[in-house]
């Protein structure tokens, strides 16, 4: 991939995470801080910052370096709105032909752009995505693996109840220390997504920040074998996720249980919020399953016919 095309990937990611609240308004943008964000180096960082500075999307300042401004422009923000709703129904086509067992295992990049009708770019950008998101790796020299997800219901409910099994026993490993930090930022991730407007923020990033904030809580443990297989099934259970679509009633349960959980840890009180812990995951799988099953039997249908 050439550095101007990573550059502009670099700034895609970088302006929807400003768009969607991730990033906040007046957070100075440093360049090593987005090269670790993104995991890549800083040259292409550099060059995305200069574009995004250009467009309006982050104020550059002398001897001061560049910060994300207090507002956006509102046709900026339409414009990258609607780019991001293209991709976004191209990837959950993707995402939903290797749910639904219409692609195989080894995909070339070419049979993916005809399929897809999509540009070079567009397909490394969807590509890139899928691999972030664990499910595609790229095949040494050739192609590319789709890599298991969870595509039943049982294979759902399973996830849960590993989840169950381990999230709340993690709070209370003799390991486990407080990171007041990271519970102060995910404090402010979660009131935000109270006040989002549902149906215009793209599900992925409401989906990921509820991940991160699990995933926070049991690295806090010490254990990273908790936290390592924690990530693997939130990485298997994504894509059915997204076919369950975030509704404002469900965000706003999830969001206050996880503010919940985040007070009693503030207070130190661990046993209660591993105990609230599994309540909430219990909840979640409940409310979850039924639309799972349905789902499923959605694929059975199709296969029959």
């Amino acid at each position: 991939m050439s550095s101007s095309d990573l550059a502009t990937r670099i700034a895609n990611r970088l302006s929807k995470d400003i768009l969607t609240g991730t990033i906040e308004p007046g957070t100075h943008i440093a360049t090593q801080q987005i090269a670790n964000r993104y995991q890549v180096s800083r040259t292409p960082v550099r060059d995305a910052l200069v574009a995004l500075s250009e467009k309006g999307f982050l104020e550059h300042q002398i001897n001061r370096g560049y910060f994300v401004p207090d507002k956006i422009p509102a046709g900026l923000a339409q414009e990258v709105a609607a780019q991001n709703a293209e991709e976004t129904d191209v990837y959950q086509m993707f995402a939903e032909d290797w749910l639904k067992n219409r692609l195989p295992e080894i995909v070339t990049e070419q049979s993916l752009r005809q399929r897809y009708s999509l540009t070079k770019s567009r397909l490394n950008e969807m590509m890139a995505r899928a691999a972030r998101e664990g499910w595609a790796e790229r095949k040494e020299g050739y192609g590319w693996r789709l890599l298991p997800v969870a595509k039943t219901s049982e294979a759902f409910d399973q996830i849960y109840r590993f989840r169950l099994a381990i999230e709340p026993v993690a709070l209370l490993e003799p390991s486990f220390e407080i990171d007041r930090k990271a519970l102060a930022e995910h404090r402010r991730i979660q009131e935000w997504m109270l006040e989002v407007d549902v149906a215009q923020t793209p599900p992925e990033q409401l989906l990921a920040n509820g991940a991160a904030f699990h995933e926070a809580l049991i690295k806090m443990s010490n254990n990273p074998f908790f936290a390592n297989a924690l990530e693997r099934v939130n990485r298997m259970r994504r894509l059915m996720e997204y076919r369950a679509r975030v509704d404002h009633e469900r965000l706003q349960v999830q969001c206050s249980d996880h503010l919940e959980i985040i007070a009693l840890l503030e207070k130190g009180e661990v046993v209660e919020a591993s105990y609230f812990m599994r309540r909430h995951l219990s909840g979640a799988l409940r409310r979850k399953s039924p639309i799972a099953r349905n789902w499923s039997e959605e694929i059975d249908t199709e296969v029959l016919t």
